[in-house]
């Protein structure tokens, strides 16, 4: 009798350990999914600001040519690495689009210039907000992946160490203040 409730409390314990892993995996997929709807905003929104500024910075081809590079295959198009690429490249470009924003007056109050960048920012804050529940997801479920007891079952089903969203090592560097007021 002892014996037969130690093999079903073992078994529950299996089950809820396997039960916790595929929790955790879902909820990275989940939180991964947020971000992906961040990235089709932004990557939405790009068009019209290009258009809008176009009107005002014709002469400024160069940014607006890698901007519409970017934007030339469709978002649904694109796979998770490409996505994660794409965010990558836009965060590059964004400081200088607004670079040449900042070149044009009269842009600079055009209501609908400034409604597209709240926009943009707020997708930018809500994207970060995203990045930071999908890293934390993630280390959750690499913590149980790779913590005992749970790792002897997480290697018999196949379930691996996720990587964690970082930022480009040019995003890292300490933005120089003194050049942004001498332009």
């Amino acid at each position: 009798m002892i014996v037969a409730i130690i093999i079903v409390l073992f078994i529950l314990v299996v089950i809820s350990m396997y039960n916790s892993l595929v929790r955790k995996r879902n909820q990275i997929e989940n939180a991964f999914s947020t971000i992906d709807v961040m990235l089709k905003r932004r990557f939405d929104l790009i068009p019209n600001l290009v258009a809008t500024v176009q009107q005002y910075a014709k002469h400024e081809a160069d940014t607006f040519a890698a901007i519409t590079e970017m934007r030339n295959k469709t978002y649904t198009s694109l796979n998770d690495s490409e996505k994660a690429e794409f965010d990558k490249m836009f965060s590059n470009v964004r400081t200088q689009f607004f670079a040449v924003a900042e070149n044009y007056p009269e842009l600079k109050a055009s209501e609908n210039f400034l409604q597209l960048q709240r926009s943009l920012n707020e997708t930018e804050e809500q994207l970060a907000a995203a990045r930071r529940t999908y890293n934390a997801s993630v280390t959750d479920y690499n913590n149980a992946v790779q913590t005992f007891p749970t790792n002897l079952l997480a290697g018999m089903f196949g379930f691996t160490r996720k990587a964690v969203l970082t930022i480009p090592e040019a995003e890292r560097a300490t933005p120089d203040v003194k050049n942004l007021f001498n332009s």
